[in-house]
């Protein structure tokens, strides 16, 4: 792991505590396991698992950190990403993971408890229907997500459960940019305004990689999200 406490510290200026690289040592041995049975990620050798998963994650902090993180919610997170890493640093946040797979959320179960990480609740269920759950319906400080869908369809997922004064975060690859200011309109119409496009950089990794930084500054109407399959079939424009 210190490879990766070295890169956090030149990439974000954060020192990983020992109890915090421990975690991160379990999380890789128990993802790389897992993998072999279920298949949960295409990015199965430690190096790659340090920075295109735990680093990658934590760059969210980039603009999360110095803000309200009191209650944090992560779309789509698969094997746990970017919610877990962000929960190992950040350990007061209250999380939420949602991914639809069965084997998915299974595994970020089995994570939490071995673990020990508290005040963290993980959904089998799909984007749309949480979105309209009153539990969860504009209730974060952030919303985030990572290579999930187009961005027009991924702010159907993430605003309506931004609460005011929020944000909702999108990681993205070289098509960010553009993405993030065909999608404006989209995003005004279900309360948000683009703050930002930010630009990372990843010591080893020459893809190009932004953070989608959407403030929440009106109400999401409440005919979104849409069901189950319609916001992916027929975007918004």
């Amino acid at each position: 792991m210190r490879d990766l406490a070295r890169y956090a510290q030149l990439v974000l200026g954060l020192r990983l505590t020992p109890a915090q690289l421990t975690a991160f040592q379990r999380y890789e041995s128990e993802l790389i396991a897992w993998n072999q049975r279920v298949n949960l990620t295409a990015i199965d050798q430690p190096s790659q698992i340090r920075t295109k998963h735990f680093l990658d994650s934590l760059t969210c902090l980039l603009a999360m950190r110095d803000t309200p993180m009191e209650r944090v919610i992560d779309i789509g997170t698969g094997a746990g990403f970017p919610g877990l890493p962000l929960k190992i640093v950040c350990p007061s946040m209250q999380l939420t993971l949602v991914d639809s797979v069965a084997k998915k959320t299974a595994f970020c179960c089995h994570l939490v408890n071995l673990l020990g990480l508290e005040r963290v609740e993980v959904l089998q269920e799909r984007a749309e229907n949480v979105g309209r759950m009153p539990a969860h319906r504009q209730q974060y400080d952030w919303a985030v997500a990572r290579a999930v869908a187009s961005l027009p369809v991924l702010m159907e997922y993430l605003l309506p459960l931004v609460k005011i004064g929020g944000c909702a975060l999108a990681m993205k690859g070289e098509s960010g940019p553009a993405e993030a200011h065909s999608a404006e309109h989209v995003m005004r119409v279900l309360g948000g305004k683009l703050r930002r496009v930010m630009r990372v950089e990843l010591p080893t990794i020459e893809e190009e990689r932004y953070l989608i930084l959407v403030d929440k500054v009106a109400a999401t109407p409440d005919r979104y999200p849409r069901r189950v399959g319609i916001p992916a079939k027929r975007p918004l424009l």
